[in-house]
């Protein structure tokens, strides 16, 4: 339900780039059967974003985080003044445009899709939300490398993608415009993907079992994180200190 990147080829760039200023209405129209609009599915992943976060480090406020495959920045004004710096990436050049119009306090950057445009270890955290089922099968694991190659040791990183097991997350592929070339990882196969990365600590919990809408929803929504049901799920792991 969020925004999305990277085919070789620049397929997926030229998609987006199409995409980008009707983006917001077609995932809305997208999710319209759920009863919710896309911010409050945002919000949902903002929070959790932000308590992983505080669950790993002491000082969020002095950390360098990456949003990766940001595409317009929807996630990032609720993020405004929580980091040190906040970065965004994307292969759509038209979606950055719009972003860096939007959110003048976030550093915007594009790429290729293969190789990211920053030096090693110079994140403490990369997040990226709704992309890595854009990303082709055989790409999976250099989208890993890489992610792992810019994230400081001892950082952390998050991965929200949608849940194969889950039907309605199923009608949302095949209904769903923006999703319609997109192949779902299992949590088991992203949880072996990052371990051999390097990555430790390495966990899934799915989330919006329910809609975490008021506390007791939530707490029902933590609490049902270990079982398959939720529409999407977060992996959680740290980059190995040295």
């Amino acid at each position: 339900m969020d925004r999305e990147i990277v085919k070789p080829g620049g397929q997926v760039a030229e998609d987006f780039d199409g995409w980008a200023d009707s983006y917001e209405k077609m995932i809305n129209q997208a999710v319209a059967f759920t009863g919710r609009d896309r911010p409050f599915y945002i919000d949902v992943k903002r929070k959790h974003i932000l308590r992983l976060a505080r669950r790993h480090f002491a000082d969020l406020e002095s950390l360098n985080v990456l949003d990766l495959g940001c595409g317009t920045g929807a996630y990032h004004p609720g993020l405004k003044g929580r980091f040190g710096e906040l970065h965004g990436v994307d292969v759509s050049a038209r979606s950055i445009k719009l972003a860096a119009a939007r959110h003048a306090f976030v550093r915007y950057s594009t790429y290729d899709g293969s190789r990211l445009p920053y030096g090693d270890g110079q994140f403490s955290m990369v997040f990226t939300i709704g992309v890595m089922h854009h990303v082709l099968p055989p790409q999976w694991e250099s989208f890993v490398a890489e992610a792992y190659r810019v994230i400081v040791p001892g950082g952390l990183m998050l991965i929200f993608e949608h849940n194969p097991y889950n039907p309605l997350m199923q009608y949302f592929i095949k209904t769903c415009e923006i999703d319609k070339d997109a192949v779902l990882l299992r949590p088991g196969k992203l949880r072996r993907m990052f371990t051999a990365a390097g990555f430790a600590n390495v966990f899934t919990r799915t989330i919006l079992s329910v809609p975490p809408a008021g506390a007791f929803l939530t707490r029902m929504d933590s609490l049902l994180g270990n079982l398959p049901f939720g529409a999407q799920y977060y992996l959680s792991a740290t980059k190995k200190a040295l």
